[in-house]
């Protein structure tokens, strides 16, 4: 028996994984013998290839036409001619047109297309491509660049024009503007800035782990602290260090975080969403999110919802 507080069947909302097969060239793919490490594509809008979905590749998009809201994993915000992003392999994404004219639009997207594996295997090889790293472990949660658009445009076109190893070096070029570029932003989720040593890095993967996979259990830190051997003076200095973050502003981030994967695949209520996600009260729980997010758990939902490109 179902009560008023929950549904009997929670509705699912999953992105839609990206198969090779469904990457016709009619929609604006290269085809795959014509292409290496890196392909190239552009599509205007409306197109079938605007939808939530995720894929294996990362995608580096540049928006050069129309405005409306993007979606990159559980980041929601506005985006308008200019807007570059790198997504990472597997990070859902979409973006939404407000202001498409009548019969659309010719060319709204431009994307540049390519693979972990191969640029991770010749790095081992090729102290250069070591420079990227950083930048695709970024990736995993989206990076917004500022200040690189026209860049971008010069270096899709260059990319375009050309194959094989040529199209490989332009690529490499674009790597490095990218990599070196610090007006950036991440959109999806906290992000683990790195320590300076191996034992260190151990140390707060632990912490970080920890928290993740007890959301919603209360961790102290001074318990954590005495654990390392520290004072919680030096934890919380080593903590921010490593993280970007205090421990209370990344314990509720991450729980903001597991509030909106909640909010976005299932029809569970905001009040039980809070207690699940390890807040003790919905108000303290509302205050946080709107915070972090800015907007609140339901307005967060209302707008997800839109992610699909239509009304459900």
């Amino acid at each position: 028996m179902t009560t008023a507080r929950t549904r009997q069947t929670p509705r699912q909302r999953q992105p839609e994984l990206e198969s090779e097969f469904a990457r016709s060239p009619q929609l604006g793919y290269e085809a795959s013998d014509e292409t290496g490490v890196v392909r190239c594509l552009s599509h205007g809008y409306p197109t079938p290839l605007a939808r939530w979905h995720f894929h294996d590749e990362y995608e580096l998009h540049l928006m050069t036409a129309t405005s409306g809201k993007a979606f990159i994993g559980d980041w929601i915000g506005p985006f308008q001619p200019g807007h570059l992003v790198l997504c990472g392999p597997r990070l859902p994404h979409n973006w939404i047109s407000f202001d498409v004219p009548e019969g659309g639009v010719a060319e709204r997207d431009r994307v540049i297309q390519f693979r972990h594996e191969p640029i991770e295997r010749a790095a081992e090889d090729i102290p250069e491509l070591r420079e990227v790293k950083q930048l695709l472990e970024r990736a995993k949660h989206g990076i917004e660049f500022f200040g690189l658009s026209e860049r971008a445009h010069e270096h899709w076109h260059a990319v375009k024009a050309v194959r094989g190893l040529r199209r490989f070096g332009i690529f490499c070029e674009f790597l490095a503007d990218l990599a070196q570029c610090t007006d950036y932003r991440l959109l999806s989720t906290v992000q683990i800035q790195g320590a300076e040593a191996d034992a260190q890095v151990d140390q707060i993967n632990g912490v970080v782990n920890r928290i993740t996979a007890n959301v919603n259990e209360t961790i102290s830190m001074g318990e954590i602290a005495a654990e390392l051997g520290m004072s919680e003076s030096r934890f919380s200095r080593f903590f921010r260090r490593s993280t970007g973050n205090s421990f209370t502003d990344f314990v509720n981030r991450v729980r903001i975080n597991s509030a909106c994967h909640l909010l976005m695949q299932t029809d569970h209520l905001v009040t039980d969403i809070c207690y699940q996600v390890g807040f003790n009260n919905v108000a303290n729980f509302n205050r946080r999110f709107l915070e972090i997010k800015g907007l609140t758990p339901t307005e967060f939902r209302r707008q997800a919802d839109s992610r699909f490109g239509g009304s459900l």
